[in-house]
């Protein structure tokens, strides 16, 4: 566990350990939620599909392609729950192939009609 108070900044880095060193690392969506055990029902989105969702989001740079280095800020849901569970998707790409998710970046979804 990680204690922390409300409005304080949260620095989270996630590194992949491997032998390659033509990969990357991206963050593609991090929630939170009271219950470790439920991501879907009471939730907070961070960063969703590569979109940041949070205002208080940030990305930092690291000077390795295989490490992810980002903040937020902690929020209400902090004061309304005893604990408060982060859930993050990362995705490996190699390294400079543009077609990858990875470089694709903030893919934001497009609702369809569903009259006909």
């Amino acid at each position: 566990p990680y204690y922390v108070d409300l409005n304080q900044n949260l620095f989270l880095q996630a590194s992949l350990q491997s032998s390659d060193s033509n990969l990357l690392v991206f963050v593609d969506t991090c929630v939170t939620s009271p219950d470790p055990n439920n991501f879907n029902t009471l939730t907070y989105e961070l960063i969703g599909n590569g979109c940041v969702k949070d205002p208080t989001y940030s990305s930092y740079y690291s000077p390795h392609s295989t490490v992810a280095r980002f903040a937020f800020n902690s929020f209400s849901f902090v004061n309304r729950y005893p604990s408060v569970y982060l859930q993050c998707e990362l995705v490996v790409c190699r390294y400079n192939d543009y077609s990858s998710r990875c470089y694709q970046g903030c893919i934001s979804r497009v609702k369809r009609n569903a009259d006909s």
